[in-house]
């Protein structure tokens, strides 16, 4: 689902307009990212949190080259669904199977 889709939906279920749906879309892309950016999380209750992740260093091979590097340890965004969106998901996908 791209964004222009996420308008879309919201568009239609809420009635809103498009252009203040992708304006609202658009904001809180950028809230999200501001926080995360300062190091803060965005705990969204039911939905899952934006956190950043601290990824430790590591040794690296440019295969090319044969040569070994090391990356240096570094943060990174990252996701971390609800534990009942999670398990909506698999409910979901096994129903899909049988």
């Amino acid at each position: 689902m791209t964004k222009a889709e996420i308008v879309t939906k919201i568009t239609e279920k809420t009635g809103v307009e498009k252009a203040a749906a992708s304006a609202a879309v658009e904001e809180f892309m950028k809230i999200v990212k501001t926080a995360i950016t300062d190091g803060d999380n965005v705990y969204l209750r039911g939905f899952g949190s934006f956190i950043v992740k601290k990824r430790a260093a590591k040794t690296g091979r440019i295969i090319t080259k044969n040569q070994s590097i090391l990356i240096p340890e570094h943060y990174i965004p990252a996701f971390r669904p609800a534990k009942s969106f999670t398990d909506k998901v698999k409910k979901s996908h096994e129903k899909k199977k049988k």
